[in-house]
């Protein structure tokens, strides 16, 4: 494991992790106590590993073509990886999201037909399931996206430890929306080990996300 990364992960676990969000709002990647492990995980995951796993709500929100998806029952593959974010994001929601198709590349088909990607909007007003589709397009037309009313994706986003703030005015007229940046893997149980912040490497996540298919087979 890299300096940097150690450096990071002992930075998260005391709280004082670097601040990342879209536009001026910056929000931390993991808030809200998530306890990270300070040493190198056994399992060789180059991710932040979590001690006290998240578990995945059984909410059901609606897909982009208009259909109802439960984060538990529709999701059939054996690696989910969850993403809040926003179309109109100008900075980290299309990096990240470009990250992840980039590593997702990476792996051999047969390894990348078992992962699903869900990007679930923090800005359910603006981001209609046409506008979501165009945008997860540009990445990945196998990429997922939710909606859903604000207040049942808040309360999905607390539940697996991201931070989602309401609209913050701008001077142009219009608005951005402060969330977590976190990248959140689930395995076929339900169950969030680990996570990539906004700042991991394509390789770093490459890498783990054949790991985690790996262990989940």
């Amino acid at each position: 494991m890299s300096r940097t990364r150690n450096a990071a992960l002992l930075l998260a676990a005391v709280g004082l992790l670097a601040l990342a969000g879209c536009g001026s709002q910056q929000k931390p990647d993991n808030p809200g106590g998530a306890i990270i492990r300070t040493s190198q995980d056994p399992n060789g995951m180059r991710g932040a590993t979590l001690d006290q796993p998240y578990k995945l709500p059984a909410a059901t929100l609606t897909d982009t073509g208009g259909n109802p998806f439960n984060l538990v029952t529709s999701t059939k593959k054996p690696v989910t990886l969850i993403f809040f974010g926003y179309t109109n994001c100008p900075d980290v929601c299309p990096t990240v999201m470009a990250d992840v198709a980039s590593a997702l590349t990476k792996l051999d088909d047969s390894v990348r037909k078992q992962v699903q990607v869900l990007f679930i909007t923090t800005d359910p007003s603006r981001d209609t399931g046409p506008v979501m589709r165009k945008y997860l397009d540009r990445f990945d037309p196998a990429f997922v996206g939710l909606t859903g009313t604000l207040p049942s994706i808040k309360d999905v986003a607390q539940i697996v430890g991201v931070a989602v703030e309401g609209m913050k005015k701008l001077p142009s007229g219009g608005y951005e929306v402060g969330h977590g940046a976190q990248v959140l893997g689930f395995g076929k149980d339900d169950k969030a080990t680990v996570l990539w912040m906004s700042n991991a490497a394509i390789g770093d996540m490459a890498h783990d996300f054949g790991k985690l298919v790996e262990a989940n087979q």
